[in-house]
């Protein structure tokens, strides 16, 4: 099952972008985690109320937005390749490497989870056009998802919402211990959203 927009939500709440009597803000955790999130989200994603790359931002304070699209200036990342992290951007590419444990374990640097957002298009744009990333390893989750119910229609079998997939990798990473705040977060936010719907799955 997915979900599709069918008309703008009624008195949304700012944060959370659902109706102000299902707000979801009150399941925002705070993880003060090693890993480094940057989320690059086009400008039109942030209007819509499906998007969920804005609470895992909230939700993780080792982390920042930049916000590509806005006007015509191109948007520089390079100040994000500091040797203090090792850097690597969450797309699935055809050269991308599983995220895994093992990979993790590669090198005792923290990680920098640069994480683009928005729709396939938007989001390959970044895999594509910020040349000081070209060396950036790129890394994917291979998982497929097993959700009966998503926010959007999926491209692909592994497809996931942006904070579903950013908590599978923080899972990865840093353990359960991390990952389990921020599904939950997920799960309300999905079901908020299908409640907006009219849809009341049995599970998801």
């Amino acid at each position: 099952m997915t979900l599709e927009r069918k008309r703008k939500t009624k008195d949304p709440c700012p944060v959370c972008f659902l109706n102000k009597s299902r707000c979801v803000c009150a399941f925002i955790p705070k993880l003060d985690l090693k890993t480094r999130l940057c989320l690059v989200v086009h400008a039109k994603e942030l209007k819509r109320t499906t998007n969920t790359g804005r609470l895992a931002i909230e939700a993780l304070v080792n982390s920042e937005m930049r916000i590509r699209g806005a006007d015509q200036n191109a948007l520089d990342l390079s100040d994000l390749l500091t040797p203090e992290y090792r850097t690597v951007m969450f797309y699935p590419s055809d050269d991308a490497r599983e995220l895994t444990a093992e990979f993790v374990a590669e090198d005792p640097r923290p990680i920098q989870l640069i994480v683009p957002d928005g729709n396939w298009r938007q989001a390959s744009k970044v895999h594509y056009r910020h040349h000081e990333l070209k060396d950036v390893p790129r890394v994917m989750i291979k998982t497929p998802n097993q959700s009966p119910v998503h926010m959007r229609a999926e491209n692909t079998p592994e497809g996931m919402a942006t904070l579903q997939a950013i908590a599978e990798a923080i899972g990865i990473i840093e353990g359960e211990a991390a990952k389990e705040p921020l599904m939950k977060l997920y799960r309300v936010k999905l079901e908020g959203t299908l409640q907006g719907r009219g849809i009341k799955p049995d599970h998801f």
